[in-house]
C-alpha cells in the first residue's frame, strides 16, 4: 500500500473508532474557523475531517506536470507575441492585446500560477479543470485550516505516526518575487513593494500575511487600492506620495479592463516600464479559459514537440465556444452528458456553471438556448476521482464520496504547493457553496 494511502486509512480508522470525539473536535474546529479570517464578509470557508496527504511519488508527479505545462505555456506566450496571425485565435480586445504585448519586468513568462486539475491519485491520471495565472490566490485557506487541526483527534493520531509536512506558500513566494525583481533593469537595493488590487475584491487577511513575509525578508510593503496609485514624473506613487519600486499585482486583468479609466496611472507606469510588476499582463494569454481551445488547435500543435502534443490531447479537455461556428445547439442538446457549460472569463465561480448530466433534457435545452452565443464555453466533462470523507461541522456527519481537485501552485515555473478543494458527490465545485477546502501535507 502506498504511503499516502496508509495515512488516509489511519485517519479513517481513528474517526470510525472515535466518532463522538471527532465530532466534538470538528465542532471546535468550526468555532475556531468562524473566529478566523476565513469567515470574511459573511462568507465562511469550510473544511472536512480528513486532510489531504501526498507522498513523495505524487509530489514528484506534480512537479513533472508543472514542468511540462510551463514549457508549453512559454511556447504559447512566445508565439502569441511574435505572430499576429496566432493572436487572432484569442478573444482579446485591442486594448488588452496592447497590454499583453508589453515586455514583462522580469525574466520569464508566468510569475505565479495555479493549475487546477482533476487528479486520480490511485492511477496518476489527470485532466485540467482550469489554469489560474492572474491574481492567483487562496494560499491563506491552507494556512488557517492547518491551525484549526489542533482540535482534530484523527490528525493528532496521524501526526504521532507519520512525519506530515505542510507546503509553505508565503515566504517562498516573497523569495520568488524578489528573485524576479533582481532581473529588473531598474532594480533598487531596498525596493518598496505594493500589493495592488481592487480592495473590495481583495482577501485582506491573506494580503496581510504576505505583507508580514515581505517585512520578515527586510522589505517594506503596503497594501493599496490600485485605483489610488498615481503616475507622475516617470514614477508610480502611493496615495500618500511614496514612490513604488515594485508591485505584486493581485488585481485580475478582467477587473482592470472593466475599470480601465480608473487605473490609467498604473497602466501608464507599466507601459513605460517605470515600475516592476509581477505578474505581467501577458499572463492573460494562459489565464483565459479559451486557452484550452487554443492548446488543441493545429496552429499550436505545429510548434509543440510530440511529447507536448500528447500531453495536451490526453489532459486538456475539448473546449468549444457555445456558439455557431464551433458547435451546433442541436449537438449540445443531443449529447448533453458530454458537456459542461462555463463562462469564457470569470473567477471565483462567477457566472453560470452547468454539467449536462445534472439536468433533465428539457431543462438543459432551455439553459443552452438561453446561453448559446452569449460568451460561454462548452467543455468536455471530466470524470471525477472521489475519496470518502466526512463533514461533522457543516454536513450530516456521515461518510460520503468527495471530488478531489488539487490546485498546483507554480512560482516562477516551479511547483510550490497545493490548494485542495473538494465537493460532495459528482457535482461542480462551486466556491462558497458546496466547496470544501482541506489542508495539505506531504509525507
Amino acid at each position: 500500500m502506498r504511503l499516502q494511502d496508509q495515512v488516509y486509512e489511519l485517519y479513517k480508522k481513528n474517526i470510525c473508532e472515535n466518532m463522538e470525539e471527532n465530532r466534538r473536535g470538528a465542532l471546535a474546529m468550526k468555532e475556531a474557523l468562524e473566529k478566523s479570517p476565513l469567515n470574511y464578509k459573511g462568507v465562511m470557508e469550510k473544511t472536512l475531517q480528513i486532510p489531504k496527504v501526498f507522498d513523495r511519488e505524487t509530489v514528484e508527479h506534480f512537479s513533472k506536470i508543472t514542468e511540462i505545462s510551463v514549457r508549453i505555456f512559454d511556447k504559447v506566450v512566445h508565439e502569441y507575441k511574435k505572430n499576429p496571425e496566432y493572436r487572432k485565435l484569442f478573444p482579446f480586445s485591442k486594448e488588452l492585446e496592447e497590454l499583453i504585448l508589453l515586455p514583462p519586468s522580469y525574466d520569464g513568462n508566468l510569475a505565479i500560477a495555479r493549475l487546477d486539475i482533476f487528479y486520480d491519485q490511485s492511477t496518476g491520471d489527470f485532466r485540467f479543470c482550469e489554469i489560474n495565472t492572474d491574481g492567483t490566490a487562496a494560499m491563506y485557506r491552507d494556512l488557517e485550516m492547518r491551525k484549526a487541526l489542533i482540535y482534530n483527534p484523527a490528525h493528532k493520531a496521524a501526526e504521532e505516526k507519520f512525519d506530515l509536512r505542510p507546503f509553505e506558500l508565503f515566504d517562498s513566494w516573497v523569495q520568488t518575487f524578489l528573485g524576479l525583481y533582481d532581473t529588473y533593469d531598474q532594480k533598487r537595493e531596498h525596493p518598496f513593494v505594493v500589493m495592488a488590487d481592487f480592495l473590495e475584491n481583495a482577501t485582506i487577511k491573506e494580503f496581510e500575511e504576505f505583507k508580514r513575509s515581505f517585512e520578515k525578508a527586510g522589505i517594506q510593503c503596503e497594501i493599496c487600492d490600485i485605483r489610488t496609485l498615481r503616475y507622475t514624473g516617470g514614477a508610480l506613487y502611493t496615495e500618500e506620495g511614496r514612490r513604488i519600486d515594485a508591485v505584486y499585482r493581485r488585481a485580475v486583468t478582467a477587473d482592470i479592463m472593466d475599470h480601465y479609466e480608473e487605473v490609467r496611472d498604473f497602466i501608464e507606469a507599466v507601459r513605460n516600464d517605470d515600475v516592476f510588476v509581477a505578474g505581467a499582463f501577458q499572463t492573460q494569454i494562459i489565464h483565459n479559459k479559451w486557452i484550452f481551445h487554443v492548446l488543441r488547435h493545429e496552429s499550436t500543435k505545429a510548434f509543440l514537440t510530440e511529447e507536448e502534443v500528447s500531453f495536451v490531447e490526453e489532459h486538456i479537455p475539448l473546449t468549444l465556444e457555445l456558439s455557431d461556428g464551433y458547435i451546433s445547439l442541436e449537438e449540445v442538446r443531443r449529447t448533453k452528458d458530454r458537456w459542461i457549460i462555463k463562462p469564457m472569463d470569470a473567477y471565483a465561480s462567477k457566472g453560470i456553471y452547468a454539467a449536462g448530466k445534472d439536468y433533465a433534457q428539457a431543462d438543459w435545452d432551455r439553459l443552452t438556448g438561453d446561453l448559446y452565443g452569449k460568451g460561454y464555453l462548452c467543455q468536455e466533462y471530466c470524470r471525477q476521482y472521489m475519496t470518502e470523507n466526512i463533514d461533522f461541522a457543516w454536513g450530516d456527519g456521515e461518510w460520503h464520496p468527495y471530488i478531489n481537485m488539487p490546485g498546483l501552485y507554480v512560482y516562477n515555473g516551479k511547483f510550490a504547493g497545493v490548494l485542495m478543494r473538494m465537493a460532495c458527490g459528482e457535482n461542480i465545485i462551486v466556491a462558497h457553496e458546496n466547496e470544501r477546502t482541506v489542508p495539505v501535507f506531504q509525507v
